[in-house]
């Protein structure tokens, strides 16, 4: 299979148009006799790439005094107590918040403030703070979260995820694909015998079919 994508990433980097942005990569697989109903048999994970995203992700944590102070010297930013109430009332103010960023961390004691009035707009973008207890520095688990991929299927056969972006050598994605790949698999009941499809494409540009023989 690693043949098989290597030569998918390689034509469709060849088959993108010149564009005045980095387009990213993805890949997307369709499975099937996979009940999703049943929430058990979802694939929801998170895969840390090799060769990381090939761009910079956006961070912001939700946090006060000291944690506060370490987040902003490691470049996340930081959103007060009292700011997520405000949110809580601004819900399109706190849509734009969350689309804005790609992961967020909070303080322990505010997971729950954020959960009564933030749950109903970060729950269903998968973007619930990860809790960050007062022994760990923030910014040791930014540094692991910006090379941090999510892959989720929820109740869709068919999902996708970014292996990174154009930019970036054809090495370097094909690793990024094939932790993907391996995780996804083992996580299916019978491996690639529950694989329809899968398809590598530029974020504009076609997809390339990877032949998949079960």
């Amino acid at each position: 299979m690693e043949e098989k994508i290597t030569q998918a990433i390689k034509d469709a980097l060849e088959n993108a148009q010149e564009r005045k942005f980095v387009e990213s990569v993805d890949i997307t697989f369709t499975i099937k006799d996979v009940d999703l109903k049943n929430p058990n048999n979802r694939i929801k994970e998170e895969i840390r790439l090799p060769s990381g995203r090939g761009k910079e992700l956006k961070i912001a944590m939700f946090a006060a005094g000291e944690a506060a102070t370490k987040a902003k010297g490691a470049g996340i930013h930081v959103f007060t107590p009292q700011e997520i109430e405000e949110f809580g009332g601004q819900k399109g103010k706190a849509k734009k918040m969350a689309n804005s960023f790609d992961f967020f961390l909070s303080e322990v004691p505010h997971m729950g403030l954020i959960g009564r009035y933030l749950g109903i707009v970060l729950g269903p973008r998968g973007k619930m703070p990860r809790p960050v207890p007062p022994t760990l520095d923030p910014a040791a688990i930014a540094a692991g979260l910006k090379s941090t991929v999510v892959v989720k299927s929820g109740d869709r056969m068919t999902f996708h995820a970014a292996i990174g972006t154009a930019k970036q050598s054809q090495e370097e994605l094909v690793a990024n694909a094939m932790a993907i790949y391996n995780r996804v698999i083992s996580k299916l009941e019978r491996g690639i015998g529950n694989i329809r499809s899968l398809y590598i494409k530029t974020s504009m540009g076609p997809a390339q079919r990877i032949e998949v023989i079960n």
